[in-house]
């Protein structure tokens, strides 16, 4: 299925330089720094339970494809928020699955799977409904051996960190009896505090609470709230963190004066914030974090740019992170403002920015991380994370920001069997990007090599301080 010429150029002057450039990369190291796996398939090492546990029920960029088409996630296996009866059988969720496999073709989802049925399982036959059941025999049979086990594939797939990402009121047990075993794997926690700094959020007043009760502080306090955040950070740095992470529905960013954060968050803590005042707040903490992380190292990463749980419908029977999260229009010349007229300019601190709304690469992202020290530029996010979106990212960003003001790639992963494929396509739309550049004689070929091996690895070891 996996032609080894794929996504380069069609030019064979070009094609040559970009399959020299990729062997250089195939085999780097894999850093995964939002990887959303689980720590606990490392903590407690069992065997994944079967093909569409590992590959269907858990992933939004495969089961949000097959809705658009009518298929009912109940018959997914996709859990319901009311414990409600759902497909429970496996292989008729895989069989479900194969019929509609057709609708992956062209989408990077597919790529993914591909390279995850060829390299993983030895399966070269494109999935269909007549040979779904010997897929599903060849992979279920596969995941009862030792060498299929989480920790196993991890080592099989390279990987050198991976980071998983917990809520500020994690007690992350699973990090913690990872590192009590003594395996050598590095799975490392990222604060993601969304749910004790979004007034909007479900719960945010009991979740403020609990944040105090964790951290043995008055939380109902303006000094109590910062200083439960500053002890739970540090408390994810004992953990491995090297990073926050903040999934704000926008970039805004405030520098209010002591007395008016205070009077803020007094009015947020109370019964129903207005909508203006749970914006600043955001804006306000987006600051606060930026204070934290200069004083304690931890790398900022800023997600705005969309519309989560956009089906009302799907969310109230699902709940959040069902794959109907929804780009809107973002701004970062204006909203980051405030943030970076108080630590544009600071060396040691790093904030990186994501968007779903490419139209801000060219046009605020690239000149902003172009220019100010403190910023840097993550790969397209989500389902942009894609052939074309990867290659969009590099034409829009580099002639202004440069390779050095971006951070690699970022796999977003949900599917753990996907993270070798999604990196096999960034490294290959990477040598092709620099393979034209040769072609054109904008660089020398070692030039390029010596990219295509950051834009792999060492990018993302030193903005992620691995």
């Amino acid at each position: 299925m996996m032609n080894d010429d794929r996504l380069f150029p069609a030019e064979p002057t070009t094609r040559a330089i970009a399959r020299r450039l990729f062997q250089e990369v195939r085999n780097l190291p894999i850093l995964s720094p939002h990887g959303h796996t689980d720590p606990r398939w490392f903590a407690e090492n069992q065997p994944f339970p079967d093909p569409a546990q590992l590959f269907v029920t858990p992933d939004h960029y495969v089961f949000r494809m097959l809705y658009s088409q009518g298929v009912a996630l109940e018959d997914l296996g996709v859990p319901r928020v009311d414990g409600g009866p759902v497909e429970a059988d496996p292989r008729r969720i895989w069989r479900l699955f194969a019929k509609h496999y057709r609708l992956f073709a062209g989408t990077p989802t597919r790529l993914w799977l591909d390279h995850s049925f060829e390299s993983l399982f030895g399966l070269t036959e494109l999935l269909s409904p007549a040979n779904a059941d010997r897929h599903y025999d060849v992979i279920a049979e596969a995941l009862q051996r030792p060498e299929f086990s989480p920790r196993a594939l991890f080592e099989k797939f390279n990987i050198e960190v991976i980071a998983t990402t917990e809520t500020a009121l994690d007690d992350l047990r699973w990090h913690k009896a990872i590192r009590d075993s003594g395996w050598r794997g590095r799975v490392v926690t990222t604060y993601r505090p969304d749910s004790v700094v979004d007034p909007a959020f479900p719960g945010f007043r009991d979740n403020v609470a609990s944040l105090g009760a964790i951290a043995g502080e008055d939380a109902t306090t303006w000094s109590g709230y910062l200083s439960a955040h500053r002890k739970r950070r540090a408390f994810f740095k004992t953990h491995g963190a090297t990073a926050t992470d903040h999934g704000h529905p926008s970039a805004a960013t405030a520098n209010l004066a002591p007395a008016e954060a205070r009077a803020l968050f007094a009015r947020v803590m109370a019964d129903a914030p207005s909508g203006a005042d749970a914006e600043l707040f955001r804006a306000q903490m987006l600051t606060e974090m930026a204070a934290m992380s200069l004083d304690d190292g931890l790398v900022m990463q800023i997600h705005p740019g969309s519309w989560r749980n956009h089906n009302p419908l799907l969310y109230a029977h699902f709940g959040r992170d069902k794959g109907a999260d929804i780009p809107i229009q973002t701004d970062y010349v204006h909203a980051l403002k405030p943030l970076l007229d108080r630590f544009g300019n600071e060396k040691s601190l790093t904030v990186i920015l994501f968007t779903l709304d490419e139209t801000a690469y060219s046009r605020e992202l690239a000149p902003l991380a172009g220019h100010y020290p403190v910023l840097r530029l993550g790969p397209p996010w989500w389902f942009l994370d894609s052939v074309n979106g990867m290659r969009r990212f590099r034409e829009l960003t580099t002639e202004t920001a440069g390779f050095a003001n971006t951070v690699g790639f970022n796999d977003d992963t949900r599917a753990f069997p996907s993270i070798p494929g999604r990196h096999d396509v960034a490294r290959r739309v990477d040598c092709a990007f620099l393979a034209e550049l040769v072609a054109t004689h904008q660089l020398d070929e070692d030039e390029a090599r010596d990219w295509a091996r950051a834009l792999a690895y060492s990018l993302t070891k030193s903005a992620y301080r691995f």
